[in-house]
């Protein structure tokens, strides 16, 4: 069932990058990010008002805490990064999930290291650094340039978010359902993402005017709908049925997804992306047996 849980994962995080580049051809990435996690927890609003009162007050901090860093965040440090990454490049870079899950849980939540541990995570990281250095840009919605490497920092900064989120669920929010877990989470920050999408930005204006801004909202929303509210659930479920850095390494098989669906939008793809994911399958087989 782990497994299975991580391929599904795979495959739904992995469109989330190509999904973001074609919703960013109308609408900047702040307005990006606040439909993203607008959309997403409105479609989990009806779980989150049947289990919210089921949950201890004092897991709220935690659940908050979990839903910025680890979503709210997120939904806008990978926008801005796409606004100059290649999608598939972004997915690559994304697999620094399973060394910060790795590193938080070290630091912070007496995770034990493991010299399998280590060198699954070595490998996963050394695979990340070769597709890293082949560079390239989105195409036509994103140009082209060596500074565009920078902007991979904002996924960084994003994946140390969802190594502090995995843990905090993992060791804190423990008991709860996933569903309970993922829509009581987006309700909290769901709320203010609205209220910034609604009165600061130009995101009504742009839906009535600008041609082809349905279509792109049509992309964010299935972005929120599948990579945001569903496969969510389906971390957090993952979460509970195995360790938080076996969950964290469904992020090395997001790049083969991610490359794959950009190298059919024009984007870069050569034997060079091919050894970087070995090396990163690799890295996950290597954790998921390490003890």
């Amino acid at each position: 069932m782990a497994w299975a849980l991580l391929i599904i994962l795979a495959c739904i995080w992995g469109t989330s990058f190509i999904l973001m580049k074609k919703g960013l051809v109308v609408f900047s990435a702040l307005e990006l990010g606040a439909i993203r996690v607008s959309v997403a927890a409105a479609l989990l609003l009806p779980f989150a008002l049947r289990h919210v009162g089921s949950v201890a007050r004092s897991r709220f901090k935690w659940l908050a805490l979990s839903g910025v860093v680890g979503t709210l965040l997120p939904a806008f440090l990978f926008a801005y990064a796409e606004t100059r990454l290649a999608s598939g490049l972004a997915g690559v870079l994304n697999a620094l999930t399973a060394v910060f899950v790795l590193l938080v849980g070290a630091l912070l939540f007496g995770q034990r290291l493991t010299v399998l541990r280590v060198l699954g995570i070595g490998l996963g990281l050394v695979g990340t650094v070769v597709m890293l250095q082949l560079g390239g840009s989105g195409g036509d919605a994103t140009p082209t340039g060596e500074g565009n490497a920078w902007y991979g920092l904002y996924i960084v900064a994003a994946t140390i978010g969802y190594g502090v989120s995995v843990n905090v669920i993992k060791h804190k929010l423990n008991g709860l359902t996933p569903v309970a877990v993922t829509s009581v989470l987006l309700m909290l920050i769901g709320g203010p993402a609205l209220a910034f999408l609604l009165l600061g930005t130009d995101f009504l204006h742009k839906l009535a005017t600008v041609p082809g801004a349905w279509t792109a909202f049509g992309y964010i929303a299935l972005l929120a709908t599948m990579s945001t509210a569903v496969a969510m659930v389906l971390f957090n479920k993952l979460i509970q049925q195995s360790t938080a850095l076996f969950a964290s390494s469904s992020t090395y098989l997001i790049p083969i997804v991610a490359l794959a669906l950009g190298a059919l939008d024009g984007e870069a793809f050569n034997i060079w992306h091919f050894v970087g994911m070995v090396v990163i399958l690799g890295g996950v087989l290597i954790v998921h047996r390490a003890k």
